[in-house]
């Protein structure tokens, strides 16, 4: 009685929600028709994939009850009012959804109430009939349900319904504005997504479906992804948020990984419980394979459809759960390991920068943020494997423990054990080879960076081909060992192929034996358990490499963060009543401070000094005396070893003797954090020279200095660093050396606009070869040895004739004295000319610099390709190795690999389908030998790969590599070093041990799936239909993902390299950080550098679960369907083995299709990086080496006479001409010098004749011979260069003189003696300071013996270098001004060459009036 009245209630339920939507659809027609169809807003993209598939649902239950009214009355001739009741309301409910749909695409409003309520209703209904139904059949309670019995439809529909209901959730897909357009311009650095695209508060549904990316998925499809376009990351997970929670818990805990563990317990523990969650959930389906097995086979008790039914949703809805516990498993993971990253990138940075330490590598920092940081990082992925194995293990023996028994089932754990084992000394070796190939690979990005760095001078000394032949014997080491790696892979990967077969004979052989029964149901569960046992089998030795490897890492951050600090920062102190600025004490400082070299300090200070506010105070002394590492001693960047401190009162500024200039702009350098005030930068600018070079700059101020400032010559470095100290305003100014990479008429330019007037009233300390500039100083400090000798005002050690400042002094006036040769007494009083008219510089090849080529903002970015990776990339990689003949192949080994095992599984579950069927001997036989074969057919799958992937590897290296050494030197005054060195370390890398097995992978998961399709198509046709209507969605699925994904995984790389950069930088200019006190500002910077990264990681990471949720629940749908199939088909239609065997399959296929989508999306973006090698392997060339029918005479040249007719040169099509039909000859034998102001065309002159730039018109003539047409080995060879920036290699003083190997150990020395370097070579390889002028004088004498017979062109700052040579050529604007010879220039009063010497005469006579030496 009661089922009958809630049977009518539900009837008048259902009649009543008809007439519901029946109302809502004519108001809505009526509405419509007086209003006009006003659609309010444009779609939301983000929402339209979840509302279509809404109104699907609709119309599927739709069909479903139709269908089944029609099953019904074909089968019993009787149709119930309850199917034309639901029949009739779904099908309005469908046309409501339909009609509603715009408006709620539009974004701005829900489903109507009718239809939540009605999805609401049903699928109450559907629970509560479903759930008691599963009660009372499964427990067999005997209990008559008030509730209809749920019928085919009510189970299939149930998923659906769940879909539905969610809709009464609140999305967060509405708009937040109610913009009837977006702005066709967005604020550049605005991120126009708002809080919709952003990862704050989402709700539950969106939470598990990742739906709060909609919004960036929708702008990815219209619009390349930019970083402004990201939604910032939850807070948890910024650089402040979880540094400031990292040392929060070091400074409780006592260990770093203690510190570690207290950080992020929390979100850790969460992780564990989804891992938990996740794990028992996966081993449900092959707990109850064998239940739906025997079902098939009839041997339940009760094997009535609705059993079937019920087990059916069972498997459905713990896979589902599965599912979407393993995405927020692994997003979880991402998150903590993402949080602590940047925690850890944050600590090394503020570590490195906060103190100081002695001998702090750069490379090591690197190594501890790019591997360490990120090791420690990808272990939040691996950390659950150590508890799970167990608990995997466990479940897996209980699983065979009741289907089989005990003794089979301590055969299975013992057969994995001893798998494990097995795999156990292979991953030693493997980590050992890896161990090798890092060895290997270190050794050649070592050399790499050096060429890289020095590629100027190796092709200017046409060096490139035997430095490109070292590099390559290096990758050929690295090669074999990466063979013998990948070999090793080889075996591991057949390992984990074959461990389920090895397991599985072991423990039906063990059954046999025993004499156990075996059924289809228990062997097929058997079998799942075994596949599942696979991963942990092989990740095992995997994760204890990782905990060790992790360890270490951690121990090597734990040694850097807790080193003593060698030094402490010496903080600025207030000033005192005294006028003092710096009190120094006695004491003894040394760079090196282990035991054995603490008796040799660097710097010995024997007396106490003081030194009085506004001072100049000016170091001087020969080259290796100590002059720098006094001044580093006072700044605090030497340890003291011995005696009292250094006391620095006031703010500092500091100019090194090696420049250190940010990449940014030139206004960026100079500001240095400070604010800008307009008419002070003025005076700094004018003070230090550069408005001559700012007004040639295309973006003058503006303008982007490149890598370590590569794109600007030393000078200009040298002044833009001391305009960043005059701009500073400090009060102790530290210049060490600052004037010996300018020109005469520059340095004493800037003495008197800076030092003497700027900063008159400020104390300066400056290190100085100039000896001219000493007479101003307040106090003279010369330098020893390491010790202070004399000190005094100049006056007072001039009279000291047996004094080391007068021995200096001689080498000055012997320098004088060549001038003064030539020029007359009254030129003394000629007056000096505009300053900074001329410019004399060195032999410099920094490029066309000077000319306006440095480049603005907008133009920093790296350039990178957009859209797809074109099918070009694919076929390039893939047909690199022996042209593709072994990819076929390999192929043909995974299909037989596939057919061999599903056959065995195939056998063994038929022939113990019935008892008796084969005998037990005839069984296993046959199950060993298909087993066997499939386990060859991987292993030669396995061992082709291999070789594939070596081959392919070393051919798109060589090409690289070859094209990067014959690209212009114009490549690489516009490509950091930085994007040559990721692409020949982490993209060669990805494509040595990751892309072949990425796409081989891919290939293999494809013929696996389809393997499993065509399997359970055997089953029924409908399945095959059902797959390609899942296969359809999901491909539409990838091609919606995979063009935001795809820039997302682009600007990883993109957005790791600027961490990097920082890191480099700050620890190259630590000394000038610490100086000007702006650690602050750089830790905020490098958290903003960690945040970007950590956006892009975040949602990179993020959107690959969005679609891994959608593609499971879609594929879980499918298998769940085939049950449905299989349940309700007729036992005599279907095989219930293959049935079985089809189910046991189906339980991988959601793992299966994920690993498909994961692979095949990954592909693509792994595939940038031979895209990205590509790029560099097509980069145009130089001119050929040789040229054989155009070589020249092996004594080319014999007279080295240079003519040059009608030279133009520009360094690109859209700039102006540099050189302007310059028309001269340099006679043979003869030594030119040439001078100019900057810009002139001086370098540009001296490229042309190497053909760093080719002419644009007219030509050059060497001996006769056309340069123009020989080979450039045959040029560049021929020729000699002494470069203004000296370059040396890391190794020995030899092989930095004989790079090549080419000269003996005698005309080594020799040479050594010559330069007078053989005592100081003697005592130390270090030669790191500028030469003085006593230096200066051996070096040109040295030139004038050894070029005998030569042509030779100087380019020099220094007024001796030129004074003597036969002719001097002035330019200006790339037109010559005067070619003459010196003594005629000179007579010529009026003349730029006369003027200049006079500048130069009249400084240097100034100092030397006070005392005459001779």
């Amino acid at each position: 009685m009661e089922s009958v009245i809630i049977d009518i209630s539900l009837e008048i339920l259902i009649l009543t929600f008809a007439v519901a939507f029946l109302t809502w659809v004519l108001q809505n027609v009526w509405r419509q028709r007086r209003e006009g169809d006003i659609n309010e807003h444009g779609p939301v993209r983000g929402c339209r994939v979840f509302t279509m598939i809404t109104v699907l649902s609709n119309v599927i239950f739709s069909i479903a009850y139709l269908a089944f009214g029609l099953y019904e009355y074909w089968n019993h001739r009787i149709i119930t009012i309850k199917s034309v009741f639901l029949f009739m309301t779904w099908v309005l409910a469908t046309l409501v959804a339909v009609l509603s749909k715009n408006r709620t695409l539009s974004g701005n409003k829900r489903w109507p109430l009718i239809l939540i309520l009605w999805w609401v209703f049903s699928f109450i209904v559907d629970s509560v009939s479903l759930t008691i139904y599963t009660i009372t059949h499964l427990k067999s309670i005997d209990f008559r349900s008030p509730f209809p019995e749920p019928n085919i439809v009510d189970f299939a529909s149930f998923p659906f319904a769940i879909l539905l209901c969610f809709n009464a959730f609140p999305t967060r897909c509405t708009r937040k504005h109610s913009d009837i357009v977006e702005p066709l311009l967005q604020k550049e650095n605005e991120s126009s997504l708002g809080d919709d695209g952003a990862f704050t508060n989402p709700g539950i549904w969106s939470q598990l479906t990742f739906q709060w990316l909609n919004p960036i998925f929708k702008r990815g499809r219209v619009q390349k992804l930019e970083l402004p376009h990201i939604p910032p990351i939850p807070q948890s997970e910024t650089a402040e948020y979880a540094s400031f929670s990292l040392e929060e818990s070091l400074r409780k805990a006592s260990s770093l990984p203690k510190a570690i563990a207290c950080a992020i317990w929390k979100p850790l523990f969460m992780n564990a419980a989804l891992a938990g969650v996740n794990t028992i959930a996966s081993y449900t389906g092959p707990l109850l394979i064998t239940n739906f097995v025997n079902f098939l086979l009839g041997n339940e008790d009760d094997s009535g459809t609705h059993y079937g039914l019920i087990l059916a949703l069972i498997f459905f809805f713990a896979k589902t759960v599965e599912s979407l516990t393993q995405r927020q498993w692994y997003f979880g993971a991402q998150q903590i390991g993402i949080q602590l990253r940047a925690a850890l990138m944050v600590l090394i940075y503020k570590k490195s920068i906060s103190t100081k330490y002695v001998g702090l590598s750069n490379s090591k920092i690197i190594n501890l943020i790019n591997v360490d940081a990120e090791r420690i990082g990808d272990f939040c992925w691996h950390i659950h494997g150590v508890w799970l194995l167990p608990v995997q293990v466990i479940l897996a023996l209980i699983i065979l423990y009741r289907n089989l028994g005990a003794a089979p089932s301590f055969a299975a754990l013992f057969a994995t054990l001893l798998v494990m084992v097995c795999n156990t000394p292979l991953v030693k070796m493997q980590k050992r080879l890896h161990s090798k190939i890092m060895e290997a690979k270190d050794s050649r990005i070592k050399v790499t960076v050096e060429t890289l760095k020095c590629m100027r001078i190796l092709k200017l000394h046409s060096w490139e081909p035997s430095f490109l032949k070292k590099l390559l014997h290096l990758r050929e080491t690295e090669r074999i060992w990466l063979k013998k790696y990948l070999y090793s892979c080889s075996a591991v990967a057949f390992l984990f192929w074959a461990s389920p077969t090895f397991v599985s004979v072991v423990t039906f052989g063990v059954c046999i034996v025993l004499k156990t029964p075996l059924t289809a149901g228990t062997v097929l569960s058997a079998l799942a358990t075994f596949r599942i046992l696979q991963e942990p089998i092989y990740n095992l030795p995997e994760l204890i490499s990782m905990i060790a490897q992790t360890k270490v890492s951690v121990e090597r951050i734990q040694d850097f963060i807790g080193e003593e600090d060698q030094k402490k920062l010496i903080h600025d102190h207030t000033s005192n009543a005294l006028n003092i600025a710096i009190e120094i004490d006695t004491g003894e400082y040394a760079w090196e401070t282990s035991e054995e070299k603490l008796r040799r300090p660097t710097i010995k200070i024997l007396e106490k000094m003081k030194i009085m506010k506004g001072y100049k105070v000016a170091v001087c002394g020969p080259v290796g005396s100590g002059k720098s590492s006094l001044l580093s001693s006072i700044l605090g960047e030497i340890p003291r070893i011995s005696g009292g401190g250094i006391t620095v009162y006031g703010r500092k500024a500091y100019v090194p003797q090696t420049a250190w200039i940010q990449t940014g702009t030139i206004r960026e350098n100079v500001l240095f954090g400070k604010e800008m005030n307009k008419a002070y930068y003025e005076d700094v600018l004018e003070a230090c020279a550069l408005n001559q070079d700012i007004k040639i700059w295309q973006d003058r101020d503006l303008s982007v200095v490149g890598e370590r400032g590569m794109n600007l010559s030393g000078g200009q470095k040298q002044r833009i660093q001391l305009a960043r100290a005059v701009y500073s305003d400090a009060d102790v100014y530290f210049l060490d050396d600052p004037f010996s990479a300018v020109d005469a008429h520059t340095g004493t330019y800037l003495f008197k606009k800076c030092l003497m007037h700027l900063l008159s009233q400020k104390t300066v300390i400056y290190a100085t070869h100039q000896v001219e500039f000493l007479d101003a100083s307040d106090l003279v400090l010369v330098m020893k040895a390491g010790r202070i000798v004399q000190s005094g005002r100049y006056e007072d050690l001039m009279a000291d004739s047996n004094g080391e400042l007068v021995r200096q002094m001689a080498a000055h006036r012997k320098s004088l004295n060549q001038v003064n040769l030539l020029q007359d007494d009254n030129t003394l009083t000629t007056r000096p000319h505009e300053i900074n008219e001329i410019e004399v510089a060195e032999k410099n090849f920094e490029g066309p610099i000077n000319n306006g080529k440095l480049k603005a903002r907008t133009e920093e970015e790296e350039e990178t390709e957009t859209g797809r990776v074109k099918w070009s990339v694919y076929s390039t990689f893939v047909t690199s190795a022996y042209k593709g003949a072994l990819v076929p192949v390999t192929l043909l080994c995974q299909v037989l690999f596939q057919g061999l095992q599903m056959g065995s599984n195939y056998w063994i579950a038929w022939a113990t389908e019935v008892e008796g069927r084969v005998s037990r001997k005839h069984m296993i036989g046959i199950f060993i030998l298909m087993s066997g074969g499939s386990s060859i057919f991987v292993l030669g799958r396995a061992v082709l790969l291999s070789t594939i992937a070596v081959e392919t590897a070393q051919r798109l290296f060589c090409g690289m590599i070859t094209s990067v050494f014959r690209a212009p030197i114009s490549f690489f005054d516009s490509t950091p070093s930085s994007r040559i060195l990721s692409r020949s370390s982490t993209d060669q890398s990805t494509v040595d041990t990751d892309i072949p097995y990425r796409l081989a992978g891919l290939a293999f998961a494809l013929i696996q799936l389809l393997s499993i399709i065509i399997l359970m198509s055997q089953v029924s046709w409908l399945v095959f239909v059902l797959f390609l209507a899942i296969i359809a969605i999901s491909m539409w699925y990838q091609d919606y993902y995979i063009t935001t994904a795809r820039e997302l995984a682009r600007m990883v790389g993109i957005r790791k390299a600027p961490i990097l950069h920082h890191f480099s930088e700050s620890v190259s200019g630590a000394a000038t950080i610490h100086c000007f006190n702006q650690e602050e500002r750089f830790v905020t910077r490098i958290l903003s550098l960690i945040d970007d990264y950590s956006r892009i990681t975040f949602h990179n990471s993020a959107t690959m679960e969005w679609l891994c949720v959608r593609i499971n629940f879609l594929f879980n749908l499918v298998f769940f369907l085939v049950l449905i199939i299989l349940v309700s088909l007729a036992r005599s239609a279907i095989d219930p083995s293959l049935a079985g065997l089809a189910a046991t399959y189906g339980l991988n296929l959601n793992v299966l299709q994920a690993w498909v989508i994961w692979n095949l999306c990954n592909v693509e973006n792994k595939m940038i990086s031979v895209e990205r090698i590509l790029q560099f392997t097509n980069i145009p060339s130089e001119a050929p080496l040789v040229i054989e029918d155009h070589r020249p005479k092996p004594e080319w040249p014999t007279n080295g006479k240079i003519e040059l007719e009608s030279l133009h040169v520009q360094y690109n099509p859209a700039l102006p001409m540099v050189l302007k039909g310059i028309t001269c000859t340099f006679p043979g034998e003869k030594k030119i010098g040439v001078v100019g102001r900057t810009g002139s065309g001086k370098s540009t002159l001296i490229q042309a004749l190497f053909r760093v730039v080719e002419p644009s018109g007219g030509r050059i003539l060497i001996d006769g011979v056309d340069i123009c047409k020989i080979g450039l080995q045959d040029l560049r060879s021929r020729l000699g260069i002494i470069p203004q920036d000296p370059t040396l290699f890391q190794g020995t003083v030899r092989s930095n003189l004989d790079p090549l190997q080419q000269h003996s150990d005698q005309e080594i020395w020799e040479v050594i003696r010559k330069c007078r370097l053989a005592e100081i070579v003697k005592q130390d390889q270090r030669l790191l300071d500028a030469p003085d002028t006593a230096t200066d004088n051996l070096i040109q004498e040295t030139i004038r013996e050894e070029t005998k017979g030569c042509t030779v062109i100087t380019v020099a700052h220094r007024i001796p270098t030129v004074i003597d040579n036969e002719l001097v050529l002035v330019l200006d604007e790339g037109n010559i001004v005067e070619y003459d010879s010196p003594a005629q220039l000179l007579k010529d009063k009026s003349s730029s060459f006369s003027k200049l010497v006079a500048e130069f005469l009249r400084r240097s006579s100034k100092s030397d009036c006070h005392r005459d030496i001779s």
